[in-house]
């Protein structure tokens, strides 16, 4: 079984700067893509952005494209999430998540529904 373990979240001002990590532990398959979603009181869990196995593809939702960048470092097991001129409106839990496996090393998932395993979330709060 596959345990996802996030850090990296904190308190920043609004234009400020956080990096998330998101360490995997156990069996992972190729084929599973890595998404970061997140969550803010009273809203529903969002996609934020997500890599395909590969790496060769990624997605971002629009609200946080061009600020955000996802990247992995395939020797730590770790998944990241840059963010860079953060918002008031960033601040939520954010969680990092792994793919069911589809035999696709370049597929790219942005729907909640195609992730199995999820990390515990952690949390960032942008104040202005």
């Amino acid at each position: 079984q596959v345990q996802l373990v996030e850090s990296g979240g904190g308190l920043v001002q609004a234009g400020g700067s956080l990096r998330l990590s998101c360490a995997a532990s156990g069996r992972t398959f190729s084929g599973q893509a890595m998404g970061w979603f997140r969550q803010a009181p009273g809203k529903e869990r969002d996609f934020v952005a997500a890599m395909s196995w590969s790496g060769g593809s990624t997605l971002y939702a629009d609200s946080v494209k061009g600020r955000f960048t996802i990247s992995r470092d395939n020797a730590k097991n770790t998944v990241y999430l840059q963010m860079n001129s953060l918002k008031p409106e960033d601040t939520a839990v954010y969680y990092c998540a792994l793919g069911f496996n589809n035999g696709n090393v370049d597929y790219v998932a942005p729907h909640i529904y195609e992730y199995r395993n999820w990390g515990q979330g952690t949390q960032v709060t942008v104040s202005s």
